[in-house]
């Protein structure tokens, strides 16, 4: 269960916010406040782990709030204006919502917080080697992918595919062992030639195949064999 306080200056606005969180089974309403002062007292009490901010508030932007707090909530901005994705992300923003924000949009990014959440509750790591995020060219655009929403990542000649939980695949230039550089090694390994997985979303494993979430099986070569049973043994009791 994630504390939550959701923060709007628009009595409507929070109140909806409001009723999608208690609406979510994993999400629990901590508080709910109409200013950037006022929520910083909640955030101080409550020791949330999850805030919805509204980015356009009077006295005080939802950008400079969550600039102005120690490392610890994760954060979903809500905005009526598209341009501000990117200074949210530049926050460390887990996901923006734009207004009118519909349920199904919302339980999106309540998921991949909730994704987010459990990787780092189950391998912290310093801020410094959180390496939370990726940017990737594709098709003329620039492209953020949270890596807690990365089920695998496919070799494909000189490019590579990232599969994800939330979306469609992105194809972009670049090879595997580059990546295996980008990503929190604690978190992915290379398990074939041709894939690294996120080990975190391992469902089974059947012989020298990989299940992930969803039922995608993913081969392990021989190559990369022992690594990933020295991974399994040290986490298979007895």
């Amino acid at each position: 269960m994630m504390r939550c306080i959701a923060i709007d200056d628009e009595p409507l606005a929070l109140r909806q916010l409001c009723s999608y969180i208690e609406r979510t089974p994993f999400l629990r309403l901590a508080a709910a406040c109409r200013s950037a002062a006022e929520a910083a007292v909640a955030v101080a009490e409550t020791g949330c782990d999850l805030l919805f901010v509204d980015i356009n508030m009077p006295g005080g932007s939802g950008l400079d709030f969550v600039r102005s707090l120690p490392p610890g909530p994760l954060v979903v901005f809500t905005t009526a204006y598209s341009e501000y994705a990117l200074e949210g992300f530049r926050v460390d923003a887990t996901d923006y919502l734009l207004k009118p924000v519909g349920y199904a949009d919302f339980l999106r990014s309540a998921e991949r917080a909730r994704a987010r959440f459990e990787l780092l509750r189950a391998s912290p790591v310093r801020p410094d080697e959180e390496r939370q995020s990726l940017f990737v060219r594709s098709e003329y655009r620039t492209l953020r992918i949270d890596v807690t929403d990365i089920l695998y990542i496919e070799s494909m000649s000189e490019y590579v595919r990232i599969y994800t939980v939330s979306g469609r695949p992105v194809t972009t230039l670049g090879s595997l062992k580059s990546y295996e550089g980008r990503l929190p090694p604690a978190v992915f390994m290379r398990v074939h030639r041709s894939y690294i997985v996120n080990l975190g979303r391992i469902e089974a494993v059947e012989r020298k195949h990989i299940v992930l979430a969803g039922g995608k099986c993913i081969p392990v070569g021989d190559v990369y064999e022992d690594n990933f049973r020295r991974y399994l043994a040290a986490r298979t009791p007895g």
